[in-house]
């Protein structure tokens, strides 16, 4: 006959057993088919940028027919997103950082003024005319690296202000009158060399284009194979606690907004090609159309996480909806709208990742 201690041991065995079985199955529950994705897509956060980029070729190719698939569509849609794409590789260095610059496109267009009055108005020789562009933009992104690290201003507002002061120089230096490209093909043609043609079959790339894929690779290398690409991740990740590291975080964040200002010089000379001419009110949008790449790419606006190629797919992705919705006959005001609906379901599902259980 069973005593009871014998009584209380078995009650305790059997309390023990259905303890184990509830935490195995809160385990279950933890580790269900969403729980996995949710994993899979914080390791791999450029994996949502290729899904939503395959569906949309996917879905446009039924919806807009066999012109959407024509070689010379798909690679006219490289071409319109090559500008915003430059400026969505520099855009991504700062948002990686957990910054944000709402200045790279007035960047882009002062360079592209710069470089313009002294080739043309100047006759200084198209190379040094590039030269002084690049340092120029170098400088402008200092500007902001400064601004951020000593003076301690938020991101935003540095190049808020910055945004401004680029803008009204951009207006200044060109009497708000535009460069033809008569002149620039009579005086430096130099300048158009990103404009220039690549036929591949019956395919047509620019080398502007090239450009931008060459740009999005150094920057992979960089960013994924160097200790200055980890320091910048760990930056966006917690500041403080890259501080506590060894990193010298004020210097590195600097070095970004110089690589980002010179990247905006790049494309600059990428825009005179694309465009054919020089105007100071050009690209208006362009900040918010990189940031839009960025977001849609999956890099996340928290910083410290996503891929620098994802902004790559996110501007690809824009272009493929404005082709696929042209060509279906919408109105380009609900193209807008379409990318609006994007940018919120992006941000949206950076959110739902970053809350990945350990």
């Amino acid at each position: 006959m069973a005593g009871p201690s014998d009584k209380q041991g078995q009650d305790f065995e059997k309390a023990l057993n259905q303890s184990d079985s509830a935490v195995a199955e809160f385990v279950r529950d933890r580790h269900g088919p969403l729980d996995r994705l949710q994993h899979v897509l914080h390791a791999n956060p450029t994996l949502v940028p290729v899904i939503v980029l395959v569906a949309a070729v996917v879905i446009f190719g039924f919806v807009a027919g066999e012109r959407f698939f024509t070689p010379f569509n798909l690679t006219l849609i490289m071409q319109q997103v090559t500008i915003i794409g430059i400026l969505a590789a520099a855009q991504s260095l700062v948002i990686i950082t957990a910054g944000i610059d709402l200045s790279v496109a007035a960047i882009m267009v002062l360079i592209s003024v710069i470089t313009g009055k002294l080739s043309i108005d100047l006759g200084v020789p198209t190379p040094i005319a590039l030269l002084v562009g690049f340092a120029c933009g170098a400088a402008a992104g200092y500007m902001n690296g400064w601004l951020v690290t000593r003076v301690k201003l938020p991101p935003f507002i540095v190049t808020l202000g910055t945004w401004n002061i680029f803008f009204a120089l951009n207006l200044w230096l060109s009497g708000a009158q535009s460069i033809r490209s008569q002149d620039i093909d009579a005086n430096a043609p130099m300048l158009k060399f990103f404009g220039e043609n690549i036929a591949v079959g019956s395919a047509r790339l620019t080398t502007g284009t090239i450009l931008m894929i060459v740009i999005f690779i150094v920057l992979w290398y960089v960013l994924n194979k160097t200790a200055w690409g980890r320091h910048v991740y760990m930056i966006g990740d917690d500041k403080d606690a890259a501080e506590l590291a060894g990193i010298q975080t004020d210097r590195t964040l600097r070095q970004v907004y110089v690589l980002a200002g010179f990247i905006c010089a790049l494309a600059a000379w990428a825009s005179i090609g694309r465009v054919g001419s020089i105007s100071p009110q050009s690209f208006y949008e362009g900040n918010l159309q990189s940031i839009t790449a960025v977001v849609i790419g999956g890099i996340s606006l928290f910083g410290g996480r996503g891929s620098i190629l994802g902004a790559l797919f996110g501007a690809l992705i824009v272009g493929v909806f404005q082709s696929g919705l042209r060509l279906a006959g919408v109105d380009v005001l609900w193209q807008v709208f379409a990318i609006g609906w994007l940018i919120i379901l992006a941000v949206a599902i950076d959110q739902w990742i970053r809350k990945v259980s350990a």
